[in-house]
């Protein structure tokens, strides 16, 4: 339950960066951002709320899977790992003045997809055999 009280304070960050992404998408930050940077801040505050509200759920099935040892850890800590991942890809690769195509720490972004990938077929697998 430790991971969703974490969870649950990293809910005021992802408002906050909700905050300072509506004062740059109305332009009134006075930061200047590239189309390809709207879009990739846009995706990742996204992702950030989805895969954070998935963690949650995810934490409470996965004590319902009958996982153990690693497998478990898989299916506890990869949800929010993919969720810090995926979220800090999209931010990462977008930094830089006037980028219009990802950086080289896109790397990011694609291993929080493997990662969130990996701990969903775990936990859905071991749901379906558990039951």
């Amino acid at each position: 339950m430790q991971i969703c009280g974490i969870l649950l304070l990293t809910v005021p960050t992802i408002q906050y960066g909700g905050y300072f992404l509506l004062k740059v998408l109305s332009r009134r930050s006075g930061t200047s951002l590239t189309e390809f940077q709207r879009s990739m801040f846009r995706a990742g505050h996204a992702h950030a709320g989805v895969l954070v509200l998935l963690s949650l759920v995810a934490e409470l099935l996965t004590d319902h899977s009958g996982l153990t040892g690693s497998w478990m850890w898989l299916a506890r800590d990869g949800f929010p790992a993919a969720a810090i991942l995926v979220s800090g890809g999209f931010f990462a690769s977008a930094a830089g003045g006037g980028r219009t195509v990802p950086n080289r720490w896109v790397i990011i972004l694609y291993l929080g997809i493997l990662i969130l990938a990996v701990s969903t077929l775990t936990l859905g697998i071991a749901l379906i055999r558990n039951s």
